[in-house]
């Protein structure tokens, strides 16, 4: 809660075949802030923070589609701020005239205690860029949140190709002859203005999604290009080096974000990091632990049906073990709430499981269970676009042998196929 990053685009993004990128040192990265709102006329406000600038590319090597460069995308990190305290900023360079933008205010977020906690917390997952996208927004911006948890695949950018044109559900089932799963870029900056009402003045963390990973090159050499240039968050503060992964607390909260679509195997620094993490966690300060990343463990709908398996086996334990009280994710695109649970058995230690991957992306809504008649999928269906595939069968319980469940699995509480939004309070 003592510091903040603020982002935001200068210049223009351009698409086409032959581009020069713009110069991100030709423009100062500054954020003008105070307690106070400042006057009209004049910079006004007593603090200046500095940060960098940064462009990115995204760069095909296949005849007919385009290539994208985007606008300077600046961060710049505030630091020394008050919990639970209202500052007023604009950002921009103070150097040109007219080079700072109107003025913006946000609200710290209180420090860790076990009597503060964020007065409304709101989680959002698959969001997209759709009309139904637009209902969600302005419903969560009714509910006046304190905090916003996006939980992956932000704006859809790669249900597009890279001509633009309208978007599909289904993109390898619409262009089956692409040589690449496109992206349309400039997606991204119509998102990043459509969420700037709500996010230049309310505290989004991120974590990735697998529409963020957004393949370029021979073989999808460069990945999550747009996510890592666009988003600024507390990887270096929290000892992590990447923005796959990080924690952050929030008044009694801590909160983890993990990845995965990079490597989360007990071996690797994801999972070392999270155990480091999970070790330093003070529940004097924070009693509660909240952990987030985009692929559901439990599930019981169709789509995404025991996907990303070897992640829970790989993780579980380690979360289980240190008590994490409530994990939100999205992917599946509706609602879903478990019972606590702890490797598909109810178990009044483990978290509570939330899917939440119904923001109102392009995609359909979810609405087959697998434990319907006929809608068990196969185990070769869905395959991960990340990591292995660890399909199993129940060892027991009533789906004992099985790997559906042929009613309504005792861990899954309760589940809804609609569009929207979660607050937690």
């Amino acid at each position: 809660p003592s510091s903040l990053w603020v982002s935001w685009v200068t210049g223009r993004a351009q698409v086409g075949s032959h581009l020069t990128p713009l110069d991100p040192t030709a423009v100062r990265s500054e954020v003008w802030y105070g307690e106070r709102p400042a006057s009209a006329d004049t910079v006004g406000h007593p603090h200046v923070a500095r940060g960098s600038a940064e462009v990115y590319s995204q760069l095909y090597p296949y005849p007919g589609l385009l290539n994208y460069t985007s606008g300077v995308i600046h961060h710049v990190r505030l630091v020394g701020l008050r919990p639970s305290t209202r500052y007023y900023y604009r950002c921009g360079d103070s150097s040109l005239k007219g080079g700072l933008s109107d003025e913006r205010s946000f609200v710290t977020l209180p420090a860790p205690a076990p009597d503060a906690y964020p007065r409304r917390v709101a989680v959002v997952g698959d969001l997209g860029l759709t009309g139904n996208s637009t209902s969600t927004v302005d419903h969560l911006a009714r509910n006046d949140p304190s905090m916003i948890l996006m939980v992956g695949d932000m704006t859809y950018a790669n249900q597009y190709r890279t001509t633009g044109g309208r978007g599909v559900p289904c993109f390898s089932c619409s262009f089956p002859d692409a040589p690449i799963r496109e992206s349309y870029q400039p997606r991204w900056d119509g998102w990043g203005r459509f969420m700037e009402p709500l996010a230049s003045r309310v505290t989004m963390m991120v974590t990735e999604g697998n529409h963020e990973i957004e393949p370029q090159g021979h073989g999808g050499a460069v990945t999550f290009a747009s996510y890592l240039a666009r988003f600024a968050v507390p990887s270096e503060e929290s000892g992590s080096n990447t923005k796959f992964f990080y924690s952050f607390n929030a008044g009694g909260i801590h909160f983890i974000m993990l990845g995965a679509y990079v490597d989360y195997n007990r071996t690797g620094a994801q999972y070392s990091w999270l155990e480091k993490d999970l070790q330093k966690v003070d529940r004097r300060a924070t009693p509660w632990v909240v952990a987030s990343w985009h692929t559901p463990w439990y599930n019981s709908y169709s789509s995404h049906y025991q996907e990303f398996e070897c992640m829970r086996q790989e993780m579980e334990g380690l979360l289980y073990q240190h008590g994490v009280d409530i994990v939100f994710s999205g992917h599946v695109h509706a609602y879903e709430r478990m019972n606590r649970v702890f490797n598909y058995t109810l178990d009044p230690c483990g978290p509570v499981y939330i899917t939440i991957g119904d923001g109102g992306n392009i995609e359909e809504i979810d609405i087959d269970h697998a434990d319907d008649p006929g809608k068990c999928p196969s185990p070769g269906d869905n395959q991960p676009e990340f990591g292995g595939v660890c399909h199993l069968n129940f060892t027991s319980g009533p789906a004992k042998g099985k790997f559906c469940w042929e009613r309504q699995p005792e861990w899954s509480a309760f589940r809804e196929s609609s569009f929207g939004h979660g607050i937690l309070e």
